[in-house]
């Protein structure tokens, strides 16, 4: 069992010259409900552009289509890679249907369920788009260039909102035939008709509803309804004083509050259980912990015990064999992983024979 001390941002996001770049080059288009990534990615995996652009949800995804070609042609004009870049990888939130190149219906985006992203980018850019569940493309990122470098296999869980998650398999993606492969968040870790339902959408007993950002807001939440002494006492009521994830965190580490230690113990224990099950079915040797949510991560004492108490409850629960093989650790490449990781995957389909 490994476990990383360390973590630093990734040197793949910084900008690099052309002159220092080795072509051909990927763009990575990684689309969120308030904003898109447009990363210009060498073929070693060092950005050479980045681009960052409002998606204007509301305004539909024609213009948003449109606004995406332009970043795209300028971009290449003026760094004089035209004609050098053969393949686009994209990224979007689910649920959405990959072989047609469908969004279906992405909470973030309303008004873009139904549309056909791939066709719209491919007829506006003029070149083959390979598409990914967002997760997916983070996972991607980690495995080509991050923390699962030099790995056959790995599972990445993105811990926000809710909990995604990626895996891969002897190099490739499981997509799954309804494009749900890999949505780590809703395996079931809790039977019981008492067990907690995902706030942000899912079904009962599911790792999102014990091991998310808002789950880790309604536990708390509820402690404190409950009568539970605290710091976050005063986060109950208010805009300005609402309770968050990143404040509980803070009362564990600034103020070494029992309750916000509590639930970061909980949400590790929750999580050991979820990855146990995970590493049992697919034997990775790989887990990557992703997402903002990671208490601190590995440079602060609370992201450490929180990743201590991840991999003493998948210790406790595993085989000595299984354990000793398995490595557990934050992502490295933080939020750059999505348009990295499309580029890279946009890169691996390109160089398939034809």
């Amino acid at each position: 069992m490994s476990v990383s001390e360390k973590s630093h941002p990734s040197k793949f996001a910084e900008i690099i010259p052309v002159t220092q770049a080795t072509g051909p080059f990927y763009w990575g288009i990684d689309i969120g409900g308030t904003g898109i990534k447009l990363g210009l990615v060498d073929s070693a995996g060092y950005t050479v552009a980045f681009k960052s652009i409002p998606t204007i949800e509301s305004a539909g995804p024609e213009a948003a289509v449109q606004r995406v070609a332009e970043v795209v042609s300028e971009t290449e004009s003026e760094l004089g890679v035209a004609g050098q870049v053969p393949h686009i990888g994209l990224g979007a939130p689910g649920p959405m249907d990959l072989p047609k190149g469908l969004l279906v219906a992405p909470p973030q985006l309303p008004s873009w369920w139904g549309f056909n992203i791939v066709e719209a980018i491919v007829e506006a850019t003029g070149r083959p788009v390979s598409f990914l569940n967002d997760a997916n493309a983070a996972a991607y990122g980690e495995f080509w260039i991050g923390t699962g470098k030099g790995s056959d296999s790995m599972i990445l869980l993105t811990l926000g909102t809710g909990v995604g998650g990626g895996i891969i398999v002897d190099g490739e993606l499981v997509n799954g035939v309804n494009s749900f492969g890999s949505e780590c968040g809703h395996i079931l870790i809790d039977p019981s008709s008492e067990g907690r339902l995902c706030v942000w959408g899912g079904g009962r007993g599911q790792l999102e509803a014990y091991a998310s950002a808002s789950a880790v807001v309604d536990r708390t939440r509820e402690r404190l309804q409950e009568g539970a002494t605290s710091t976050l006492s005063g986060h109950l009521g208010g805009a300005d004083n609402e309770l968050t994830a990143k404040k509980v965190y803070e009362a564990a580490k600034n103020d070494g509050d029992n309750l916000a230690l509590e639930i970061v113990d909980e949400t590790a224990k929750w999580l050991g259980i979820g990855v146990t099950t995970l590493v049992h079915a697919l034997d990775p040797g790989v887990v990557t912990l992703g997402g903002a949510m990671n208490f601190g991560g590995a440079e602060c004492p609370i992201g450490r015990r929180f990743l201590s108490g991840i991999i003493n409850e998948f210790q406790e629960r595993t085989f000595p064999n299984v354990f000793e093989g398995t490595s557990i650790a934050f992502a490295t490449l933080g939020a750059a992983a999505g348009y990295l990781g499309l580029a890279g995957y946009a890169r691996k389909q390109h160089a398939k024979p034809t």
